[in-house]
């Protein structure tokens, strides 16, 4: 079985992206409606050696840009900034670097400048020079065992070649030998050889300029939060190094330095919790040439909140150092626990899911020859790297419990509390199953499903009450949509434990209906391969009332099924504001400009512009026509884009703590439209 996802390891609702969604068809024919058939020996079709071609250079790239950074939309573009601040980041790791500065240009020119070592300069074997190579070959660099770096993040070589040929225009400086070198290219290739401007003085480092090709992308427009999360991040992961981001743009400057590095970092997750020991447990150990680095803290909550690192990259689908560090947390935890009497001869041991909850921590292992699972370096491999990281954390924790023992009787008070609890919900849900098997009633019976059997043809609309749960019911399309009303108030799941969760009269329909179980009961809890939809709508009115539903749902998804998030499954609703009718014609408007807008257009004397207080006012037509059909509809889908901010929203929107909530409402107040009260 296969390493489950840490459930913080994934990104936030707010960066949601609207999307249109097509036609899903149900019997298996082509959009056209017919199936394909491939044609042989039809003019133009033959494949001969002359069909192959060679694609010079960096023009792959251009060709085709998601394979190298995952798409050409706003991650694709960020992921440029990443690919140079990294490259800046790796010479503070080797300890060469001290300052990062990043400036974004009015024009949209990013600049990023460090006092690191600057890229070698002089003929490489190629007959080029070697900082000519290092931008405009693929798998070029100094970080394949030459001895340039100790470690490094970028180890796959096509980092900054890649910025430079999905850019209409890049610079390059290199202060060192006593001199400072340039170069500039357009769309990845060289406008001039590589030139001496002048003495090297006191300058060391690298200053790299480019401007993204708009051709080549969806957006040219940075996110100055975006970025500003990603540069906190690779501070605390690098303690001692200053980073600065500087927005010409908006006149906004951030700044970063920790010197406390990943413990800072932890103390930033939990500034919103109830934590259980003041100080966060430290592990800092060289073991066979990894350093080994981890911080964590237990809080009050019953959420897990873990980040791993290899080399700085965010390892989001875990791996081996993952693996070493649960291990280490379960076995030291039961080991105390029985020296110290709290758990008997007689009692089992506690689980893994028992000694997370509530637990805040940060892994980050740097090694000289790291070794990834694909391109997106999602899952660290090396085998060495588990008991590395078991040893470091087992000898540092059980230290801190021998000579902490208040801080450790109140941790395994909490991880105890959690084995009564869980234990509590897998009988509820095991009597759930067994009632239904009996009754013959597997699924809720507020539950109108769809015909459809395949998971990727169907839908689930998740809906607020009952008025409006008829008017989906007539409205849908049976074929492939269903529909689950929910009556009542959502059960705030940042506040219960699983055994109220799978209780709850609103909550235990719905994990029911889906019928893929739920994270956090057992090691077989939640099976993404048996989810009965791979579109679930969250359908609530436009109001006060409908956004808090909305708000309880998306964090029992992001607690409890974060798999289903991270599979691109879930999805918000956009139903209209307005409607507006001149007898005639009707048109819908989501927005008061967009509304404005249509009036104008229309421009005639008798016209009928209707709001809607709710999704129980339309009729079945109208729902169908505005919000369902696949064909006219509008859907936000949910995703997660930076896991701790992620965390801290849902900490702070739905935690025990009313302060940070009130701040932030009175903030964000004056950025909420079309909302009624």
């Amino acid at each position: 079985m296969s390493e489950p996802r840490s459930r913080r390891q994934a990104a936030s609702t707010r960066g949601a992206s609207p999307i249109t969604t097509p036609v899903t068809p149900s019997n298996g024919a082509d959009a056209t409606g017919g199936t394909r058939r491939r044609r042989r020996g039809a003019a133009g079709s033959e494949y001969t050696a002359a069909s192959i071609q060679v694609l010079e250079g960096l023009e792959a790239v251009r060709r085709r840009p998601g394979m190298y950074i995952g798409s050409t939309d706003s991650r694709g573009l960020h992921q440029l900034v990443w690919e140079v601040v990294d490259n800046s980041i790796d010479e503070a790791m080797a300890g060469q670097a001290q300052n990062i500065r990043i400036t974004i240009q009015r024009d949209g020119l990013v600049e990023v400048i460090d006092d690191g070592r600057g890229v070698p300069v002089g003929k490489h074997t190629t007959g080029k020079d070697a900082l000519e190579v290092v931008h405009t070959v693929l798998h070029a660099g100094g970080k394949f065992g030459g001895g340039g770096y100790k470690v490094s993040g970028g180890l796959h070589g096509v980092g900054v070649s890649v910025v430079n040929a999905l850019s209409e225009w890049m610079r390059v400086e290199s202060a060192r030998d006593g001199s400072v070198w340039a170069q500039e290219y357009q769309r990845g290739k060289p406008t001039s050889k590589v030139k001496k401007i002048g003495p090297q003085g006191d300058r060391h480092g690298t200053k790299t300029q480019f401007r993204a090709d708009p051709t080549m992308f969806e957006t040219v427009d940075y996110s100055f939060e975006i970025i500003t999360q990603r540069l906190r991040e690779s501070a605390y992961l690098t303690k001692g190094v200053w980073i600065t981001l500087i927005d010409e743009r908006t006149d906004r400057e951030r700044s970063f330095y920790f010197e406390g590095g990943l413990q800072s970092f932890v103390r930033h997750l939990n500034r919103n919790k109830e934590v259980l020991h003041s100080r966060p447990i430290y592990v800092d150990r060289r073991e066979n040439g990894t350093l080994v680095e981890v911080a964590l803290q237990y809080n009050a909550t019953y959420a897990e909140s873990v980040l791993a690192f290899a080399n700085n990259i965010n390892t989001v689908d875990g791996g081996t150092h993952v693996t070493g560090f649960r291990a280490a947390l379960t076995g030291s935890l039961n080991d105390w626990a029985r020296k110290a009497g709290a758990l008997k001869d007689s009692d089992a041991n506690l689980s893994g899911d028992d000694v997370r909850e509530g637990l805040t921590a940060v892994i980050s292992v740097k090694l000289t020859d790291p070794q990834f699972e694909g391109q997106t370096k999602a899952k660290l491999g090396n085998a060495e790297v588990k008991g590395q990281v078991q040893a470091a954390v087992t000898d540092t924790l059980t230290q801190y419990l021998e000579e902490n023992p208040g801080d450790g009787r109140r941790i395994i008070e909490k991880c105890l509390t959690a084995a009564r609890a869980r234990e509590a919900a897998r009988k509820a849900r095991d009597l759930v199953i067994r009632k239904g098997a009996l009754d013959g009633l597997s699924l809720p019976g507020k539950l109108a499903d769809c015909q459809e059997r395949d998971p990727a043809r169907s839908e689930l609309f998740i809906v607020e009450g009952d008025s409006a749960g008829g008017s989906a019911k007539q409205g849908r399309d049976r074929r492939f949509q269903a529909v689950l009303p929910l009556r009542g108030k959502v059960l705030n799941v940042e506040k219960a434990r699983l055994d109220k969760i799978v209780a709850s009269e609103n909550v235990r329909p719905l994990i029911i209906a889906l019928g893929a179980g739920i994270e956090g009961i057992g090691d077989d809890s939640f099976d993404l391969a048996k989810l009965r939809y791979h579109r679930i709508i969250i359908m609530t009115d436009a109001d006060v009332d409908g956004a808090h539903i909305r708000t309880l749902l998306l964090t029992f998804f992001y607690r409890h099924m974060p798999q289903v998030i991270e599979s691109g499954y879930l999805y918000i609703a956009q139903p209209p504001l307005y409607r507006i009718s001149t007898g005639k014609m009707t048109r819908y408007a989501h927005t008061d400009r967009e509304k404005d807008g249509i009036v104008k257009e229309l421009n005639v004397k008798n016209i009928n512009v209707q709001r809607f207080k709710g999704l129980g006012e339309m009729n079945a037509d109208q729902l169908w026509e505005t919000t369902m059909s696949p064909e006219t509809r509008v859907l936000l889908r949910a995703e997660i884009d930076d896991a701790a901010e992620a965390d801290q929203v849902f900490t702070m929107l739905m935690g025990e703590k009313v302060e940070p909530r009130k701040d932030f409402i009175k903030a964000e107040a004056r950025k909420v439209r079309n909302l009624d009260v």
